[in-house]
This record gives C-alpha cells, sequence and structure tokens, in this order.
C-alpha cells in the first residue's frame, strides 16, 4: 500500500497475501464451479459412484454428495463455503445435497458470465435474491398433496433410493422407511413431527439387502451376561436399571479390620446376602427381563440365571431411552423403587446370532413409539453405502409426512421453474432482469446434468423438456431410460417440497455471499496462487 505516492507502507503481516478485485472473484468462482463439477457425475439414477481414500487408507464407496465433500480434504475457503451448502441440506432435508451444490456452482458461473458484460455484483445479487423469492412462491403451485396416500410416501423413498447402490432393493427398503415413520409420527392438532432418533439402526456385516428388517422393538448389540440365562424369554416384563448391581464402594477411603476368620466368612456371606436381595428386589417387583446401564457383578449375574432371569449390562444410555419409549417403561436409578408398574412389556426378548455377533431382540412391544431397524450387506463398505442410502430415504418419507406435499422428480420443477422466471423477468425493470434470466438458466442445470449422466445429448433433451412445458406439461421430465421426455407424476418419480426449496435457498444464499466478495486476505503462508494450483480436479 502507498501513501501520498511515497514509499509503500506494509499493513499486513510477512506472509500475507492479498487478492483483489475481479481475480479475487475470479478465483472464489473457480473454485466453487469445481468442487459442483466433482459431485455433478453423481447426480440422478444413473449417477456414477465415486471412491475416495483417506490418509489412514480407509476407503469409503458413494455416491452421496454430502458424503463426498465431507471426505475430501478442501483447502479453498470458497470451496469450503460451498461444502456448508450441502450439510444444510443434509441436516434439514436428508437428500438433495448434490442438487443444491451443482445450482449453487452453475449459479456462479451464470454470474461470471454477466461480471464480464459489466454487471455489477450487488445487482447480481439482488436479481438472484427476487428470483430465489418467486421461484419458492411458486413451488405450492407445482406441489402434490400427499393427503396420507401411503402409496406417494412409498414412491418418495423409491426416488431417492434410486440411482444409490440399495436401488435393486428399493422397493423393499422403502416398506421398511414407510413403516418406521408411521410408527414412530406424531400427530399433534395441525402438525406432524417425526423424530428419526427413534428409529434406531443397526448394522451387519453378512448375508445379503433382503436380510434387513424392520423391528417394532428395539435390537441391542449386546448379549446376555451369563450362559445359564434362558436365551429367550416370552411376555417379558423388563425392568431398565441406571444402577450398578454389585456391592456398593465407599466414597471415602475406608479400611476395614479383620482379626478373626469368622469375621471374613460373615463379612463375605453379607456381600453375598446383599446382592442376593438386589436379585429378589428385581424379581419381587415381577420383572424377567434386566437391562442394566452399569455393571453387574459376577455373583448378581450367578443368582439372576438360578432365577432363570434375562439380563445384559452396560447398555448405552440413548438405548435405555429407546427402550423406555418401545416398551412403556421407566428407568429407575434406585433399586428399592422398582415396582411392577415402572417395567416395560414385550412379547418376546432373545438373543439371536447375527454375522459373528450375538444380539438381543426385544420384539412385540405393543405402543411402540421407538423401532429398530437391522441393515445387512455382503460387505462393510455395502452395508455403510445401505445406510447411508436408507438414512436419505427414511429422512426424505419423514418430510413428506411432516409437510404433506411432494413435487415431481426428473428436472421436471426445475424446467417449469425456469420457464416461469423467465415470464417474471420480463415484468423486471433494471439489469435486475439480467440476473434473473440468468438464474432461470441455471435451475435447468438439474435436468441437463441428468440428461448428461445418462448419455443423453443434453441440448436436444432440454429443447424438448421446454417444448413439454411450453405445451402445457407441467409434470414432463426427463426420461433417463429411453431418451426424450416423459410424465413424471405418471412415472411415480416424487420429492418432498422441503427438498427443492432448501436446495434453491441455500445454492442462492452463499452464491451471493461468494459474489459479494472482492478481496481475499489470507494470513497463511500459501498464497492464492499456490492454492489455485492446489485445487485440481
Amino acid at each position: 500500500m502507498y501513501a501520498g505516492g511515497q514509499q509503500p507502507i506494509f499493513i499486513l503481516k510477512e506472509g500475507t497475501s492479498q487478492s483483489r478485485g475481479r481475480g479475487a472473484q475470479s478465483n472464489n468462482i473457480a473454485a466453487a464451479k469445481a468442487v459442483a463439477d466433482a459431485v455433478r457425475s453423481t447426480l440422478g439414477p444413473k449417477g456414477m459412484d465415486k471412491m475416495l481414500v483417506d490418509s489412514m487408507g480407509d476407503v469409503v464407496i458413494t455416491n452421496d454428495g454430502a458424503t463426498i465433500l465431507k471426505e475430501m480434504d478442501i483447502e479453498h475457503p470458497a470451496a469450503k463455503m460451498i461444502i456448508e451448502v450441502a450439510k444444510t441440506q443434509e441436516q434439514h432435508c436428508f437428500d438433495g445435497t448434490t442438487t443444491a451444490v451443482v445450482i449453487a456452482g452453475e449459479l456462479l458461473k451464470r454470474s461470471e458470465d454477466l461480471i464480464e458484460q459489466n454487471v455489477h455484483p450487488t445487482v447480481i445479487c439482488e436479481g438472484f435474491r427476487l428470483a430465489a423469492e418467486k421461484a419458492i412462491g411458486l413451488l405450492d403451485s407445482h406441489g402434490i398433496s400427499t393427503s396420507d396416500d401411503l402409496q406417494m410416501l412409498h414412491e418418495v423413498a423409491k426416488t431417492a433410493l434410486t440411482g444409490k447402490s440399495a436401488g435393486a432393493v428399493k422397493s423393499f427398503l422403502s416398506e421398511i422407511c414407510v413403516n418406521a415413520v408411521q410408527a414412530v409420527g406424531v400427530i399433534d392438532g395441525d402438525e406432524r413431527l417425526v423424530d428419526l432418533d427413534d428409529v434406531k439402526v443397526e448394522k451387519k456385516q453378512g448375508g445379503s439387502i433382503k436380510d434387513s428388517s424392520l423391528v417394532d422393538g428395539i435390537i441391542l448389540d449386546k448379549e446376555r451376561v451369563h450362559s445359564g440365562m434362558p436365551r429367550g424369554m416370552d411376555n417379558a416384563k423388563i425392568a431398565l436399571i441406571n444402577s450398578a448391581i454389585e456391592v456398593k464402594k465407599t466414597e471415602v477411603d475406608a479400611k476395614i479390620q479383620i482379626t478373626d476368620p469368622s469375621q471374613l466368612a460373615s463379612f463375605l456371606e453379607e456381600e453375598e446376602n446383599f446382592l442376593k436381595s438386589l436379585v429378589e428386589k428385581i424379581q419381587a417387583a415381577g420383572a424377567n427381563v434386566v437391562i442394566c446401564q452399569k455393571g453387574i457383578d459376577d455373583l448378581a449375574q450367578h443368582y439372576m440365571a438360578k432365577a432363570g432371569l434375562f439380563a445384559i449390562r452396560r447398555a448405552k444410555k440413548s438405548d435405555m431411552e429407546a427402550l423406555a419409549k418401545a416398551t412403556g417403561g421407566k428407568i429407575v436409578t434406585n433399586l428399592d423403587d422398582l415396582s411392577n408398574s415402572d417395567l416395560g412389556t414385550a412379547s418376546k426378548v432373545e438373543e439371536r446370532k447375527i454375522g459373528d455377533s450375538d444380539m438381543t431382540f426385544i420384539t412385540g412391544c405393543p405402543e411402540a413409539k421407538s423401532v429398530s431397524v437391522l441393515l445387512r450387506g455382503g460387505t462393510d463398505h455395502v452395508v455403510d453405502e445401505i445406510r447411508r442410502a436408507f438414512d436419505d430415504a427414511i429422512g426424505v418419507v419423514s418430510v413428506a409426512w411432516e409437510d404433506g406435499m411432494v413435487l415431481t422428480g426428473g428436472g421436471s420443477v426445475m424446467a417449469g421453474l425456469s420457464r416461469e422466471l423467465r415470464s417474471y423477468a420480463e415484468g423486471v425493470g433494471g439489469r435486475e432482469q439480467m440476473a434473473i434470466e440468468a438464474f432461470a438458466t441455471a435451475l435447468e442445470v438439474v435436468p441437463r446434468t441428468l440428461a448428461e449422466n445418462a448419455g443423453l445429448d443434453p441440448v436436444n433433451t432440454i429443447i424438448e423438456l421446454r417444448k413439454a412445458h411450453a405445451e402445457g406439461h407441467s409434470h414432463a421430465g426427463i426420461n433417463v431410460d429411453d431418451g426424450g421426455v416423459k410424465n413424471m407424476l405418471e412415472a411415480n418419480v416424487l420429492e418432498p417440497v422441503r427438498v427443492v426449496e432448501q436446495a434453491i435457498q441455500s445454492a442462492t444464499e452463499t452464491a451471493v455471499m461468494i459474489l459479494r466478495i472482492d478481496d481475499v486476505i489470507s494470513s497463511k503462508s500459501v498464497s492464492m496462487g499456490e492454492m489455485d494450483h492446489g485445487f485440481d480436479m
């Protein structure tokens, strides 16, 4: 920095790099576009997977946009902002992460063309805001009410699973998703709520995906504490205990002095009687199954086995809370307070061998407000990807059930919004009109990418899609199997309104934030030029 044409005045620390004006903007836009291009090929039913290997050599194979970006070690600050789009989409809507990132990248690409035509970035930002507001306002007119149509919820789940490795069994998994959401969903007046924490997911390697199952209760990755205990228990009365079933140790340092062997015998006998009395208290309450959050003494295990009880120790806190919801039992901290009314009920508790380990199944809970899903697959990588696909599917089903509204997929809504925004732009004065038109074109990146990934000619397909929408076919989308366009409502390609709304909103906000940056000051020793070269994809 120069003062009055004299010698330079350095206000930044040595090693700090600064990139200003058009250079900073194009650098940031290039980084954001690179991130969007990295996940673009995973979009849609014909999307491909990515293999990611971390520094430890661990391998992740997935086509989930959020997972890919999370696993990539990205340095560029603007690129990190695009990753936040995927994270937000994942947290709020569970699906549509790739769509959100691709739209953000395309908005920045279109804005670069406008900047070259000397349209000021703040004018572009204002145009994008107007366009996003209008697009979100138009979504309701494209929405289709689910009106408790379970078949529609099945189709929403199938759409989320299409293109993933779980796509081959999408009908089977969609059944599990819809049943799970129905089991844990709560209707409070006009409001519907689904807490997905109430759906406990356990994954085990071995078997095929078709061996996965939904349990109207809880699966614990635990085995009974003593081999003498029964392997199963019908009409289970379950005591949920949050205290150790063992001899209590004193809080202060204490010494016991024994001078006579008989005193030692009576001391040990007293310990035995104490543990025996704890087991008797459990029996007196009417319990035949004990789930303990803490430890169970070896001797207490012996007395429980003799009494014919089924016991599990060191259960997780989250599992205890899920069990309380599923069985209707109460978690008891003091065994003296345990009574019959605190017990949970289940028609069956049994230990089963799944893969190479024993698991406990607590099933047949009459009023289960917490359920479990056991996911199986041939290898660890398969099970992990099935888990990611299942999380997406159950997430979108819960969102669709809560909102009661869905949209047609296959790029149909984006094509419809694009057409409507072009009409809207004509009524907006000034240069913002150019930005709204650029926004409308950017939304077409979704159907264009679907066509590209399916090996279709993107130009011809987009022309055909625009023609169909001009003729009033508002549900027309890309036919990835046979080429051309088809009615997505008839094809049962459906997704929740919230997924599209959030994708447009977060992509616009991030694009606007990146566009408004005209000065990048990096205090790291790496220069922006080096950073640029280091981000090569």
